[in-house]
């Protein structure tokens, strides 16, 4: 006890003065869980991870096209289940502790009764990373989740008497899409195992014949006094094994006392067998309650990479939120033992090191990587560059086995997001950022090829028009109405955004060229970088798609969405060009540069810099500016490439403001989608005021800065890729109150730009700022 009351009186003391905040303490994970995607809101998860047991509130919705907010609901006030795996286009596995009348369906929001859902109290409900409690008023029940990396733990509370614990395997969960298969079946009085076989929208469409499997194996600490299957509302007594569309298991339990039931759930996308391996190496001797304090030691070691301190309390909590969103994506999607699920249907195996015996890296499940150059990557390379070293072998292993990099995976299929394909840019970043601890050459290939092949390119390898654009140097508007990827070999529907982001693209491919001495390359990938030059249309003074016959499109509007431009307008896209921001600036002209983004962001402001308060992940898409989307959010750091620098330091502060918030609903925008870390990661960035429009792409990247939201910010350096131990920022005067840099110190030697290079960055240091309340120019 003493022990424990001088830990406490210390942890004050350390707050108290102005030593780095707890970063666990700082998160909120309910913050924006309105109108949220499914793979949203996993707080018992850890970084990373593959096991993400979450509370749903309509996950057994299941969603239309694959994509739209479902699972858990700031808003609902009944959890129909608790489900194991959560990733984009994965779902499935879902428990759910009840008593009274055995019922085993889930039932729908407006009518409770009618299945096994309960109601809840939002003050009963505690969320924190690496842990969540609720109590279901219905049944009394309290529900505890935890996790390791491949495991899931629950834990249930029952009051006295007959209860029971039902295992919905066999049904939609989130974007699973619909269940082909499935089997679950109690092998001993222990030990429930099992698989569910689902066919989701965006696998359906871009690898047609795959599949998204998953497989378990739960292990319950007490014996159940009886057992019966179903499939759905057919219910077999007697049964331990469930097979088909609708399967499940329901286990009854009794006691004269008030009870608990343990449960640890191994979790596996290649077998049954690699998920009893995976429970057995990760969670066999622990406990839920040291599960959980490993997981959210974890969480502190993952958060703590950048530690701040001072600041505001709303800050804070934006600030560590957006970075355990940023470290809640992108989860694991290899076994313990290296096997991972390959995009060819096979198990794949990652090479084993010889020293360790374990696998060298893992693989993991992503959403598209559209836009992930200015928020997610840019923070991996900061303080995360291992991770993002395993995030290139992953993909280059995808290549090896399938021929193709890929934009999205889920299980290792393709799930083109938005069907381009932005993964060579992120591997030529990595690259040219010193993470590079692959084969080089065979990265090369993958990026030139991702580049420029078009024959036999699968459609989930996206940018289905590359074919065009290597012929033309630009992609044609061409009507398309394939609701996923809008393009084919003529041209696309989203020409003008494409052509952009091929331009940038093969730019960044150019600069890996140049490095490995493939200077022929270097050469045509440099013209490719031009390419946004052909629709810039000097009469207009935007970009501006162009017909197949080579001639602007009539009728030209700027702010119509969806006719060349995907996700965004003319207004938004023009801006596209961040590895050549002079050269647009030039073709605009630098006075109309400035007077352009001026009037974007004083028109932004009135709808709060998205879609104002508009519940919709694609509220502002027509408007001047959208940060609840990719396609904007370098625009308020051009302003550093222009003489009046001061106003990013305005415009970037004034978004993390009012833009995200910490409610459930006004946390990123009003309901716009987060996208697996992006916006999150993004706002890391604008509080610590460190950014590249770039994303580390050009021969000598650099990072732009603005003021930072703390009195200090430590990011610990990975010294396996970088030569420093620490990058220290140390702000004067309030950065609360303040906006602008009034001076900045590089190691003791005054800066006299907003640019720091990524070659000082890495060796470490300290930059010093000094703020003020009025701008400096």
């Amino acid at each position: 006890m003493k022990k424990t009351l001088f830990f406490l009186l210390f942890s004050i003391g350390l707050t108290a003065f102005g030593q780095y905040i707890d970063p666990l303490e700082a998160v909120d994970p309910n913050i924006g869980t309105v109108h949220s995607r499914w793979f949203f809101y996993t707080p018992a998860a850890n970084p990373f991870g593959m096991a993400k047991p979450a509370p749903s509130t309509n996950g057994s919705y299941g969603n239309e096209w694959g994509w739209e907010a479902v699972g858990y609901d700031g808003t609902h006030t009944s959890i129909e289940g608790f489900v194991n795996f959560h990733e984009f286009q994965v779902g499935g596995i879902s428990l759910m502790p009840t008593n009274g009348e055995l019922i085993t369906i889930p039932g729908k929001l407006e009518n409770v009764e009618e299945g096994y859902r309960s109601t809840f109290q939002k003050e009963n409900e505690m969320a924190q990373p690496g842990y969540y409690s609720v109590l279901l008023d219905d049944y009394n029940i309290k529900a505890e989740l935890t996790s390791t990396p491949r495991v899931s733990f629950h834990k249930y509370t029952y009051p006295k008497g007959e209860n029971h614990l039902i295992f919905d395997i066999g049904n939609t969960q989130g974007e699973s899409g619909p269940v082909v298969d499935a089997a679950v079946s109690m092998i001993d009085d222990h030990t429930i195992e099992g698989y569910v076989i689902t066919h989701p929208g965006y696998v359906k469409y871009y690898q047609p014949g795959a599949y998204v499997k998953m497989y378990f194996v739960a292990k319950l600490d007490k014996t159940t006094n009886s057992i019966l299957s179903f499939n759905k509302e057919d219910v077999h007594f007697g049964s331990k094994t469930a097979l088909g569309k609708g399967a499940g298991l329901a286990l009854t339990f009794k006691g004269d006392e008030a009870y608990q039931v343990e449960v640890k759930i191994g979790q596996s996308y290649t077998s049954i067998e690699n998920a009893r391996l995976n429970l057995k190496e990760e969670a066999n001797d622990l406990t839920f309650d040291q599960a959980k304090e490993k997981a959210q030691n974890k969480w502190r070691e993952m958060l703590g990479k950048i530690a701040v301190k001072g600041g505001s309390k709303e800050h804070q909590t934006k600030f560590y939120t957006g970075l355990y969103h940023a470290l809640l994506g992108r989860g694991l999607s290899s076994d313990v033992n290296g096997q991972y699920p390959s995009i060819t249907g096979e198990v794949g195996q990652i090479a084993i090191d010889s020293l360790t015996n374990q696998p060298k890296y893992n693989h993991y499940n992503t959403d598209a990587v559209w836009g992930a150059f200015w928020n997610l990557t840019q923070l991996w390379a900061l303080a995360y560059p291992e991770y993002y070293n395993e995030f290139v072998q992953c993909q280059l292993d995808i290549y090896k086995d399938g021929g193709w990099l890929a934009d999205g995976v889920a299980t290792n299929k393709f799930v083109s997001g938005v069907g381009t394909n932005y993964t060579g840019l992120l591997i030529a970043s990595a690259f040219n950022r010193g993470i590079d601890q692959y084969d080089h050459e065979v990265a090369y290939q993958a990026v030139r090829k991702n580049e420029l092949g078009w024959m036999n390119r699968p459609l989930g390898a996206g940018k289905a028009d590359t074919k065009v654009f290597v012929e033309e140097g630009f992609v044609p508007l061409t009507q398309n109405n394939e609701y996923y990827s809008a393009s084919n070999a003529e041209g696309s529907q989203f020409s003008a955004s494409h052509t952009l982001e091929y331009s940038f693209s093969t730019n960044a491919a150019m600069q890996m060229a140049k490095k490995l001495h493939h200077n022929d390359d270097a050469k045509m990938f440099a013209a490719y970088g031009k390419g946004w030059e052909k629709l810039f249309d000097e009469e207009t003074g935007f970009i501006r798609p162009k017909t197949t016959d080579g001639q602007f499109v009539k009728d030209f509007d700027p702010k119509k969405v969806w006719t060349g431009f995907q996700e965004g307008n003319a207004w938004q896209y023009t801006f596209y060009v961040p590895h050549d921001v002079e050269g647009l600036s030039q073709k605009i002209g630098p006075k109309e540069f400035v007077d352009r983004l001026d009037g974007v962001f004083e028109t932004a402001a009135i709808t709060k810099f998205g879609g104002g308060e508009k519940v919709d992940a694609f509220a502002g898409l027509q408007n001047v500016y959208n940060h609840g989307n990719q396609p904007s959010l370098h625009i308020s750091w051009m302003y550093n490439f222009t003489d009046q620098p001061h106003k990013t330091q305005y415009w970037v502060r004034e978004i993390c403001d009012v833009f995200y918030g910490t409610d459930e609903t006004h946390g990123y925008g009003y309901g716009q989608d987060e996208d697996q870390g992006q916006l999150g990661a993004w706002y890391v960035l604008a509080g610590i005021g460190l950014f590249d429009v770039a994303g580390g792409t050009l021969e000598n990247p650099t990072l732009q800065l603005s003021l930072p939201q703390f009195d200090e910010v430590k990011i610990t350096l990975d010294q396996q890729f970088y030569e420093g131990e620490s990058f220290v920022i140390k702000t004067k005067g309030d950065p609360t109150k303040n906006r602008y840099i009034k001076s900045s110190a590089w190691n003791g030697q005054s800066l006299d730009k907003v640019f720091l290079p990524w070659s000082e960055y890495v060796k470490g240091g300290v930059l010093e700022m000094k703020s003020s309340a009025k701008p400096t120019k």
